[in-house]
């Protein structure tokens, strides 16, 4: 006779809009701090959307520091305590950008969001010209390197 299971496998435990909303936030986090550019960020929002399970979601992660999605089972990377957490700061203290540019690069993160959205809500592919707009605009204004300043 075999042992009995402890349980389902939590990295096949099927995820909803909670956790995919958590992913498309973690990743959202990762554009505005240029970890990933806005091409990866669509390609990997729409994984998030076709993601079934907390394997599927984790997979998208692996390459990335934290943050990570909330997910329900064990986490693979444990965070730090909240005690051994550094200080929140505003900005990193080599970021060289000013605030408008910062509020300009998360803008544009949260532009890819609201775009996967009101694409959604009209049914429109049109709305994902916004982050293009955005991105031409900022671009046009500081020049094409102002995200990768450090």
């Amino acid at each position: 006779m075999s042992a009995p299971s402890s349980g389902p496998d939590p990295s096949q435990i099927r995820i909803g809009d909670a956790e995919r909303n958590s992913a498309l936030d973690a990743l959202s986090e990762h554009l505005g701090k240029g970890r990933i550019d806005l091409d990866e960020f669509g390609t990997r929002s729409a994984q998030v959307t076709q993601a079934r399970t907390v394997a599927d979601l984790r997979a998208l992660f692996t390459d990335l520091p934290l943050p990570h999605p909330t997910l329900p089972g064990p986490a693979t990377v444990s965070a730090p305590p909240p005690a051994m957490r550094p200080a929140a700061s505003p900005a990193r203290p080599d970021d060289a950008r000013t605030p408008a540019q910062r509020g300009a690069a998360v803008l544009l993160a949260a532009s890819g969001i609201l775009s996967l959205v009101l694409f959604f809500v009209t049914k429109t592919w049109l709305v994902f010209l916004i982050p293009a707009l955005i991105a031409v605009v900022t671009s046009a204004m500081w020049g094409g390197d102002w995200r990768n300043r450090s």
